[in-house]
C-alpha cells in the first residue's frame, strides 16, 4: 500500500486508522506526536503472553504503577537509573528495618481514566493478578520474591503491604517494571467470567488505567492513537506531559520511516537501519540521540531441549565458524560493543554480565567439532529473526548461512512477524534464532535467572544446567560481595562451555527524531515513554 504524505499528515499513514474527527483534528500539530515503527503493538496488556515490545511501550503510558525507576542525564541525553526509585500511584514507600515489609501509601486524588479513585482494593486485585494469571507479570515478578496473593495486605482504603519471605535485592526493582500496572478492578471485574477471572481477553484491546494517556484507538498491528489524560496524578514533577495526542503508527520499510523523519511528517524512529543513521545525523532538520543499551544483548540462541542442538559439540562448532567480525560489521556497522572475541578460557575477568566472551573464528576446530558431534556430513536447520529487525538481522542471516555452509550445516532463513515469533519462542518451538533482548533489572544473577534457568519465555534457549540453577539460586540472596563475585564469574565460565547461545553485541539504542523533540529517554524496556517528551 502507498503510503502519501497526506496520509502521514491526517494521522491515517493508509493503515485504514480510525477517523479523526470532532476535537481530535483541531489539535494542534505542535501538540501531537508521531512515532512511526517497524513492528506492532499486538495488545493494551504487557503482561499477556506474545505481547511485543512495542506495547510494552504503549502500556508504560496507559498504566501506571506503584513505583517508578528515576532518570538521568548521560552524555549528551537520558537514561534510567535504577538506583533511584520514585513514587508513582504511592506518594510514598516505607520499607521495613529488616528489608522485609513494604508499606505503599497511595496519591488520595489519583484517578483512573473513567473517574474511579484508585483505592488500595485496587492495587491488591492487580497485584493478585500478577501472581496469579498465566502471564509474562508473573514469571517477571517472581524473581523479586513475588509469588503468592497473601504476601499483599490491605491496611486502609490508601495503603497496601507487600511482604518477601526474606530480603530480597530485587524485591522493590520489580514493581517498578512495566508489568506491575494498576488496573482499574471494578471495570475488570464487570468483564471477567469463571473462564477468565482476570479479564485478560477483554483487557487485552481495552484498557482500564490511570495513566498519563488513554487509549483513544487501537487498531492491533497497525496504529495506536493516545489522547493526554488531563486529570494524570502520577508525574514527578506535578506536571502533565507535553503532548495532548500520541500516535504511534507501523510502517515496515525503515527507509520510508526514514523519509518521514527527514521531512518532518513524522517525529521519532527508534528502530532505524543501523546503515541509515550516521547519514541522517547529518541532516539539519535531524537529530540522533545514541545510547549504548548497557542492559541488552544482541545473541544466536539455540534450542538445547530441541535436536539438533541438544548436542553440546554441536553448539560449539556453530560457535566456532561465525564471522564474528564480518557480522558485526554488515548488521550494525559496528554501532555497538563487542561482545566476542575476549582472550580469557576458562575464568572471566570479571563478574559483570554480559561482557565479550570468548568465542572466535575458527573453521579447521568447527569442521572437527561437527565430527565430534556426529554429523560428519553436516545437517539441515532453520534459522529464524524477527521481520522487524531486519536490517540488522538480514545481513546477520546471509553471513550465517553462508559460513555454516562451509561446515556442512545448511540453513533456510525464516522472516517471521512480530508476534508470530514472540509466540514461537515463548512456546519454545524454534531451533536456532536470533534476537535482542534485555535485563531489566540488571544485576549478573538476574541475568542468569532470567535468560538461563527454568521455563519462562526469557530463557530462549530452554537451557537447564543444574549446576547453574543452583549458582543462581545462592548468589540471589548472598551479602558478601566477594562470593558473590565467585559465584558469577562461574557462572560465565559456564555459558562460555556449554554454549547454549552466541552473545554478539550490545547494540546502540538509536532514537532518530526531528530537531525540536526534546527529552528522549532511554528506558529499560527500549521503548518511548511519551512522558518525558516535549517540542521545543
Amino acid at each position: 500500500m502507498k503510503i502519501t504524505r497526506r496520509d502521514i499528515l491526517a494521522g491515517t499513514a493508509g493503515l485504514a486508522a480510525a477517523p479523526l474527527a470532532g476535537p481530535a483534528m483541531a489539535q494542534s500539530r505542535a501538540e501531537t506526536l508521531r512515532q512511526v515503527t517497524g513492528n506492532t503493538v499486538n495488545t493494551l496488556d504487557p503482561t499477556m503472553p506474545g505481547s511485543t515490545r512495542e506495547a510494552f511501550g504503549i502500556s508504560v503510558n496507559i498504566y501506571d504503577r506503584l513505583v517508578s525507576f528515576g532518570r538521568k542525564q548521560s552524555g549528551a541525553g537520558w537514561v534510567f537509573d535504577p538506583d533511584t526509585i520514585r513514587g508513582e500511584l504511592a506518594e510514598r514507600v516505607e520499607t521495613s528495618a529488616d528489608g522485609t515489609t513494604f508499606t505503599f501509601h497511595l496519591r488520595r486524588d489519583a484517578k483512573f481514566h473513567d473517574g474511579t479513585p484508585v483505592t488500595a482494593e485496587d492495587v491488591k486485585w492487580s497485584l493478585d493478578r500478577h501472581v496469579s494469571a498465566r502471564s509474562l507479570a508473573a514469571v517477571q515478578i517472581q524473581t523479586g520474591s513475588w509469588t503468592r496473593a497473601e504476601q499483599f495486605r490491605i491496611i486502609d482504603q490508601h495503603t497496601v503491604e507487600a511482604r518477601v519471605e526474606r530480603p530480597d535485592r530485587l524485591a522493590l526493582p520489580n514493581l517498578c517494571t512495566l508489568y506491575c500496572i494498576i488496573i482499574n478492578s471494578k471495570v475488570a471485574k464487570a468483564h471477567a467470567t469463571a473462564e477468565d477471572p482476570w479479564a485478560q481477553n477483554w483487557l487485552k484491546d481495552n484498557a482500564a488505567g490511570s495513566g498519563a494517556y488513554m487509549a483513544e484507538s487501537f487498531k492491533p498491528g497497525e496504529q495506536v492513537i493516545l489522547r493526554r489524560n488531563d486529570n494524570w496524578k502520577g508525574s514527578p514533577d506535578g506536571k502533565l506531559p507535553f503532548f495532548r495526542r500520541i500516535i504511534n503508527q507501523t510502517i515496515p520499510e525503515a527507509a520510508t520511516r526514514a523519509n518521514l523523519i527527514e521531512r518532518g511528517d513524522a517525529d521519532l524512529s527508534i528502530d532505524l537501519q543501523a546503515s541509515d543513521v550516521p547519514t541522517l545525523a547529518q541532516r539539519p532538520r535531524v537529530k540522533v540521540v545514541s545510547t549504548p543499551q548497557f542492559n541488552a544483548f544482541t545473541m544466536v540462541a539455540f534450542n538445547t531441549r530441541m535436536a539438533p542442538f541438544d548436542n553440546i559439540k554441536l553448539r560449539q562448532a556453530v560457535a566456532a565458524a561465525l564471522p564474528y567480525g564480518d557480522i558485526f560489521k554488515a548488521a550494525l556497522f559496528e554501532r555497538g560493543a563487542a561482545l566476542f572475541g575476549a582472550d580469557w578460557s576458562e575464568t572471566p575477568p570479571t563478574a559483570r554480565f554480559p561482557q565479550p566472551l570468548p568465542m572466535k573464528t575458527n573453521l579447521a576446530r568447527a569442521r572437527a567439532l561437527m565430527a565430534e558431534a556426529g554429523f560428519p556430513n553436516g545437517l539441515d536447520t532453520t534459522f529464524s529473526f524477527n521481520v522487524g529487525s531486519a536490517a540488522t538481522s538480514e545481513p546477520m542471516a546471509a553471513l550465517i548461512k553462508e559460513s555454516l555452509a562451509r561446515i556442512g550445516i545448511r540453513i533456510e532463513i525464516q522472516k517471521l512477524p512480530d508476534a508470530q515469533i514472540s509466540t514461537l519462542v515463548t512456546e519454545k518451538k524454534l531451533p536456532f534464532l536470533t534476537e535482542t533482548s534485555i535485563a531489566w533489572l540488571p544485576s549478573t544473577d538476574y541475568f542468569f535467572r532470567n535468560f538461563f534457568t527454568g521455563e519462562q519465555r526469557w530463557n530462549y534457549s530452554s537451557w537447564n544446567n543444574a549446576e547453574i540453577t543452583a549458582l543462581t539460586a545462592k548468589a540471589r540472596f548472598e551479602q558478601d560481595a566477594a562470593e558473590y563475585d565467585r559465584l558469577c564469574r562461574r557462572m560465565i565460565a559456564v555459558l562460555a562451555e556449554e554454549v547454549p547461545l552466541i552473545l554478539l553485541w550490545q547494540p546502540n539504542q538509536d532514537a532518530v527524531m526531528t530537531q525540536a523533540i526534546d527529552g528522549y529517554t532511554y528506558q529499560y524496556h527500549r521503548q518511548v515513554d511519551y512522558r518525558d517528551l516535549r517540542r521545543a
